[in-house]
């Protein structure tokens, strides 16, 4: 086990490095001197020139990565040219709205969506199955964006049941802030479960064709066991990589439903800092995302053993 975990410690450094010098080499094509739009359309070129060098633009590219690396590893992630606003505080507090949403909307699609799998497989070829995986289908097929103005448009604006616009964080207000959670993490929850019935269904087909489920069955067994006892844990494993994977992707790409929603996430604050060419919160923004992204799938590759003892055996 210690084996595994320390291999798996030792993929994730490479990746990281890799996905740093990314991160700055993106920035880098981005069009515009961050040095100009800093300084406004009035500024002459010697104060351009000046704040280029403050800025350590006039370097070469390897010492302006390993001067950034530097900083970002003291926690230093620079300061926004809009605001002149610390990065990293800027970037968390974001984060963690996003993190609020995305975090509800997994959990609740992997309850809804993995038994529905697992049921759909048991009952293979049924009408039960042909309707769940139909549904998936469905869910699959409809783009968030869309699905979030009609339930904007129904829930908030016709029944009025819900706040149509905004963020109350639900530290500050209980209440107020569930509500609007609602049809952000609803819309989330609805794309999702898609994609993880179909998972679930099918690598719990894979397991129900195996020996040892026939063998159980054989032993007199019920359906019932069979299927939660003995099919269901082991088909976990890969449907845990999914939820992984999901994980890892909404945290970085739920910009269109904070948009649609107003809400004042990670994904939110990197659109709005593309327009506005704000180079040290994009670069954060991207740097903190990638690395929440490695850290997700690090942390679900070590817990995939306690779902598939195999793993620890190879």
């Amino acid at each position: 086990m210690l084996r595994f975990i320390l291999s798996r410690l030792m993929m994730a450094i490479p990746t990281i490095v890799l996905v740093a010098v990314a991160v700055f080499a993106l920035i880098r094509f981005i069009p515009g001197d961050p040095a100009a739009l800093m300084l406004g359309d009035m500024a002459q070129p010697d104060q351009i020139a000046a704040m280029r060098v403050e800025l350590g633009l006039d370097r070469s590219m390897p010492q302006q990565f390993l001067i950034w690396a530097g900083d970002v590893l003291r926690g230093d992630f620079g300061r926004s040219i809009v605001n002149d606003e610390a990065v990293l505080p800027l970037v968390v507090s974001r984060f963690l709205v996003s993190a609020e949403i995305v975090v509800v909307a997994v959990l609740l699609a992997s309850l809804i969506a993995v038994p529905a799998g697992v049921i759909a497989a048991w009952r293979q070829n049924s009408l039960t199955d042909l309707a769940l995986v139909g549904t998936a289908t469905v869910l699959l097929s409809i783009p968030t964006f869309w699905l979030g103005l009609l339930l904007l448009l129904l829930f908030g604006l016709e029944l009025g049941w819900l706040p149509v616009l905004g963020y109350v964080s639900i530290g500050d207000n209980l209440t107020a802030g569930l509500l609007y959670l609602v049809l952000p993490v609803v819309t989330l929850v609805i794309h999702e479960a898609g994609v993880l019935i179909r998972m679930a269904r099918a690598s719990t087909l894979e397991v129900l064709r195996l020996d040892y489920i026939t063998h159980a069955r054989a032993k007199g067994l019920s359906e019932s066991a069979v299927l939660w006892r003995h099919a269901f844990k082991n088909a976990f494993g890969p449907i845990w990589t999914m939820i992984g994977l999901i994980l890892g992707n909404l945290l970085g790409g739920i910009a269109v439903i904070e948009t649609v929603f107003t809400i004042p996430g990670l994904g939110r604050l990197m659109v709005d800092s593309i327009f506005a060419r704000d180079y040290p919160v994009i670069q954060g923004c991207l740097l903190f995302v990638s690395l929440s992204y490695v850290l997700v799938n690090l942390v679900v590759d070590l817990l995939y053993p306690l779902f598939d003892p195999r793993v620890v055996a190879e």
